[in-house]
């Protein structure tokens, strides 16, 4: 058949290395069957049953000693030595795993089951200090084993720092701090701001979850040990620890360091075109000025190709605003400023 449908091809004009592969076989083995003639497929495989093949009966002790109550919530690797203890021998570890897989019995066998985390719902801006994610980082001290805790809180829509401080420990006190100065700095209503975090001790803290609902900050938390559900803000740690003006060597107090990371603040709020956002401050874009920025560079390429049209083989460059940034996107989701 495989003959037939790959002559019938070639000869509407397609080409044999591409009907071969279409059909699955190698264009060797094309020739191969050509020159030995259509007889028997040599492809079956073995004829013969292999003779350390687990036999019916074998299968279903397997299956029997597996479903006993003492050895049903055990793995495998606990049941045959076990077995073996009493003197029985049915098969080895690896045709246990086999037949309890083909089986659909392979499912965690223990009580306890490992925690099961689901990712962190879908978070979505359309607009300023509508999602709000935040962090703590370690600071470097001239003490050796001290630290200095930065706490930062980042609007996602407009990459805006909106609120930072620096303190000699992490706490859930600190926490609640900083994101009520923020609150009351951005004017923030109840339900208006969704915070989301990871799952550190002061983000856990009862102190700061209290606080928290009593501003009306909806909370959302990261996965366990899964810093890709937080990515803002630790692109943006990397960004600070990465600045060529940070400094080589630790920091000698904590106002040294508050010092340094309000001028970090400032460049990053005020000069940085965040490329992200079309290359515009932060700070314009959680103003609402970014609209008319990129209207005007819109503006600029259009000129500069109507004066040499044959420079442009496409449209201008996109200086569109970015209208929606998306926060732990769903599965198989692909959304404009996702991350």
């Amino acid at each position: 058949m495989i003959l037939g449908l790959v002559y019938e091809a070639v000869k509407k004009g397609a080409r044999q290395q591409k009907a071969c592969e279409i059909a699955g076989i190698p264009a060797r083995t094309l020739q191969r069957w050509r020159k030995q003639g259509i007889g028997e497929d040599l492809r079956a495989g073995p004829k013969t049953r292999p003779k350390n093949k687990i036999s019916e009966p074998e299968r279903a002790d397997i299956l029997e000693v597996a479903s006993k109550p003492k050895y049903r919530d055990l793995s495998p690797k606990q049941i045959v030595p076990k077995l073996a203890d009493e003197g029985i021998y049915l098969a080895s570890e690896s045709s246990f795993y086999r037949v309890l897989r083909e089986e659909g019995q392979m499912h965690h066998r223990e009580r306890s089951s490992p925690p099961v985390h689901a990712r962190p719902r879908e978070l979505v801006a359309t607009g300023p200090n509508q999602v709000w994610t935040w962090d703590i980082t370690y600071l470097l001290s001239s003490v050796k084993g001290v630290y200095f805790y930065l706490h930062l809180v980042l609007d996602i829509f407009s990459r805006k720092i909106v609120g930072w401080a620096v303190h000699d420990e992490e706490n859930g006190e600190h926490a609640g701090e900083l994101i009520m100065a923020a609150c009351r700095r951005e004017g923030i209503s109840r339900g208006q701001v969704k915070l989301h975090q990871d799952n550190g001790a002061p983000m856990r803290c009862g102190t700061f979850k209290a606080l928290a609902e009593t501003l009306g900050v909806l909370m959302s938390f990261s996965r366990p040990h899964v810093s890709n559900d937080n990515p803002f803000v630790e692109a943006l740690f990397r960004i600070l620890k990465y600045r060529p003006e940070y400094p080589d060597r630790p920091f000698e107090s904590r106002e040294q360091a508050e010092a340094f990371i309000a001028r970090f603040v400032h460049w990053y709020n005020h000069e940085n075109l965040h490329g992200n956002i079309r290359f515009v401050t932060p700070a314009a874009r959680h103003a609402g000025q970014d609209r008319e920025i990129l209207a005007r560079r819109a503006a600029v390429y259009e000129a500069a190709r109507q004066r040499n049209p044959e420079r442009w083989s496409r449209s201008t460059r996109n200086w569109s605003p970015v209208t929606k940034v998306v926060l732990n996107p769903a599965a198989g989701a692909v959304a404009e400023g996702a991350a």
